[in-house]
C-alpha cells in the first residue's frame, strides 16, 4: 500500500523548524502610538486594553521600551485639543504629530517614524477631507493632505502614510513632497482600505468618529475584490512606495491578490477591532492570547504581507525573544 507520509516532516520540533515556510521577525512590525496634547498624561483607551493616549513628556519612555524590544518602526497618530472644519491642526508645523516626530527623531534617529496623514482626527465633523453640503470634496481635500504630508516630512518623518482614500491622494502628496525637496521620503499608501466595522476601537482612540453619515463614499465596499487591484495599481502609478491593505484578517484573500499582482512591499494593518476582540477573549480566559496572536500574525505574513502594523507589536516582540 502506497501512503503519502506527510507526518515524517512533523515528527519532531527540529524537523518542523527545518521545513517551516513562513517566519515572523521583530523587524516586520510597525507599532502604532497615539499622542495627545496634554501633560503628564497616560490613559488607557477603554476599548483597547494595553493601548494608551500618551502626552509628549511621556512619549520617550514608550519609545525607549519599543527600541529595547528590538522594534524598528512606529506609526504616530495625533489627537489634538482643538478641531475645525478643515483640520488645520493636521498641517500645523507645531501640530501634535509634528512635535512628536521631532522629539522621537532627536532622541532615536535610527527608529523609523511613520506619520499617519489624514484629516479625520483634526476635523470637527470627523471626515477625512473638506466637507461642503454634506459631501466630502475630493480635490479640495488633496491640497490640505499634501500640505499635511510636507509639514510631517519637515518635522523628520521617515515615511508618509496617507490614509484618507481620496482619489489622486498619492499623486498630490508625491508632488507636494517633491516640490518641497523631500524626493527621498517614501509614501506608504493606504491603497486598499475597506469601509470596515473593525475600526470602532480606533475611532475611540483617535476621537475620529464621523459626526454625520459614514465613509462609504471614499472607503471601499467589503464585497469588492477587483476594485482592490484597481486602487493599488493607481497608487503605484502615482508614486506609492508601499501598499497597505486594511483591515488584515477579513481580507487575507485581498492581500494575496495584491501581493501576486504588484512588485512592491505589502503592509497589513492588523486593525483595532481585531486587536480588541482577542484582548477581550483573553481577559475572559477563553483563549491563549500568545498562541492566538502569533498564529494570526503568521497568517498575515503567509498571505503576503512584508510588514504588519499591529497593536500587538510589543507583545509579539517579547514572545519572539522568548522563543529564540
Amino acid at each position: 500500500m502506497n501512503i503519502d507520509r506527510h507526518r515524517r516532516l512533523r515528527r519532531t520540533s527540529a524537523l518542523r523548524e527545518m521545513v517551516r515556510e513562513t517566519f515572523l521577525h521583530k523587524e516586520d512590525f510597525i507599532y502604532p502610538i497615539f499622542v495627545v496634547e496634554q501633560e503628564n498624561y497616560k490613559h488607557e483607551v477603554p476599548s483597547m486594553p494595553g493601548v494608551y493616549h500618551l502626552s509628549l513628556d511621556l512619549l520617550l519612555e514608550e519609545i525607549q521600551e519599543v527600541v529595547s524590544l528590538g522594534l524598528k518602526s512606529v506609526i504616530l497618530f495625533g489627537v489634538p485639543n482643538e478641531k475645525d472644519d478643515v483640520g488645520s491642526c493636521a498641517y500645523d508645523e507645531n501640530g501634535i504629530v509634528q512635535k512628536a516626530t521631532r522629539l522621537v527623531k532627536q532622541q532615536y534617529p535610527e527608529l523609523v517614524v511613520v506619520a499617519d496623514t489624514c484629516l479625520c482626527q483634526y476635523t470637527s465633523h470627523g471626515h477625512c477631507g473638506v466637507v461642503e453640503d454634506g459631501y466630502v470634496q475630493n480635490d479640495k481635500s488633496l491640497k490640505l493632505l499634501a500640505k499635511t504630508a510636507v509639514s510631517q516630512a519637515k518635522a523628520g518623518a521617515d515615511i508618509i502614510a496617507p490614509s484618507n482614500m481620496m482619489d489622486g491622494f498619492v499623486a498630490a502628496i508625491r508632488q507636494g513632497l517633491d516640490e518641497a525637496g523631500f524626493v527621498d521620503v517614501p509614501i506608504m499608501s493606504y491603497a486598499v482600505k475597506y469601509a470596515s466595522a473593525f475600526y470602532g476601537p480606533f475611532r475611540d482612540a483617535a476621537h475620529s468618529t464621523p459626526q454625520f453619515g459614514d465613509r462609504k463614499t471614499y472607503q471601499m465596499d467589503p464585497a469588492n475584490r477587483l476594485e482592490a487591484l484597481r486602487e493599488a495599481e493607481s497608487d503605484l502609478n502615482e508614486g506609492a512606495d508601499f501598499l497597505i491593505v486594511k483591515p488584515a484578517l477579513s481580507y487575507l484573500d485581498i492581500m494575496r491578490d495584491v501581493k501576486n499582482n504588484f512588485n512592491a512591499p505589502i503592509v497589513a494593518y492588523n486593525v483595532s477591532g481585531e486587536y480588541s476582540m482577542i484582548k477581550a477573549a483573553a481577559q475572559n480566559g477563553w483563549i491563549s492570547e500568545k498562541e492566538i496572536v502569533l498564529e494570526k500574525l503568521i497568517s498575515i505574513k503567509r498571505a503576503g504581507a512584508d510588514l504588519i502594523i499591529t497593536y500587538f507589536a510589543k507583545d509579539a516582540a517579547r514572545w519572539l525573544s522568548e522563543n529564540e
